[in-house]
């Protein structure tokens, strides 16, 4: 399996760093979780193929987690040529359909025929969904909005599992406890706690209870990126701490452990 964080900004604008979007690859299925503004631009600026995406995986409707949605079925039938012919599925928890409908209707009555095939499943926490190549995805409800979910890739023995936004969890830390890799929010240092993201001690709790192989962190806004991060949860927690970036990677290679590449 690979991970690529396309982009690990939030809604504060910013010159590095574009809103959530991040690439799991497994077997020949390649994943898109969120699509916030400018995932597609940067998919383009990496060289990574976003016509080829499989799935779009939402964690919640907050736009800097699904603004590019639009943009990338449109690209699909019109930013390329010929179109797109293979069929795309879009998966979210309870409310995605009806999200994709309320959409559709604001740009293009008839999006949902921009690409042959496509589908929205609405998933409920705890329901493991096998996919095309054996890869297993599943959701947990965590604390944010009230349709909010994290989600976890299961394939080849690794599991990823990728946090979207969220506040602090116990049950969370426990259904992500002994992943492959935790890709966690750190939206803000612990002077502007609030409860619904993560502080880098916040964090640094998570990881404490779910104890990954290793950690890597995206969804910075301003204001924690000058904080000693990766200090602060090293105080508490003795693992690997990675501070993403728009186009890290990290692979995970069956009965090996992590490679990275930057």
């Amino acid at each position: 399996m690979r991970l690529t964080t396309i982009g690990t900004g939030t809604a504060a604008p910013h010159p590095h760093r574009v809103q959530s979007g991040t690439l799991v690859e497994a077997g020949n299925l390649r994943v898109l979780v969120d699509c916030g503004s400018g995932v597609l631009w940067r998919m383009a600026q990496l060289g990574l193929d976003w016509g080829g995406i499989t799935h779009v995986v939402l964690t919640h409707f907050h736009a800097d987690h699904t603004a590019d949605l639009v943009a990338f079925l449109t690209a699909w039938r019109y930013g390329q040529l010929p179109p797109r012919t293979e069929p795309v599925t879009v998966i979210g928890p309870v409310g995605t359909a009806a999200f994709v409908d309320r959409i559709a209707a604001a740009f293009a009555p008839g999006l949902a025929g921009f690409v042959p095939g496509f589908q929205v499943l609405d998933r409920v926490p705890h329901d493991p969904l096998v996919l095309p190549g054996d890869v297993s995805l599943e959701c947990c409800p965590v604390p944010h909005t009230p349709e909010s979910v994290a989600w976890s890739l299961t394939h080849g023995g690794r599991r990823i599992t990728c946090s979207g936004d969220q506040g602090p969890s116990d049950h969370f830390a426990d259904w992500a406890a002994g992943s492959d890799l935790l890709l966690l929010e750190c939206s803000l240092p612990a002077a502007l706690d609030v409860p619904i993201h993560l502080t880098p001690d916040l964090c640094a709790e998570v990881a404490a209870r779910a104890n990954p192989g290793t950690l890597w962190l995206n969804h910075f806004y301003p204001p924690v990126e000058p904080l000693d991060i990766e200090g602060i949860i090293g105080a508490r927690w003795s693992g690997s701490v990675t501070r993403a970036t728009d186009g890290a990677s990290i692979s995970l290679a069956p009965g090996n452990g992590p490679s990275l590449s930057g």
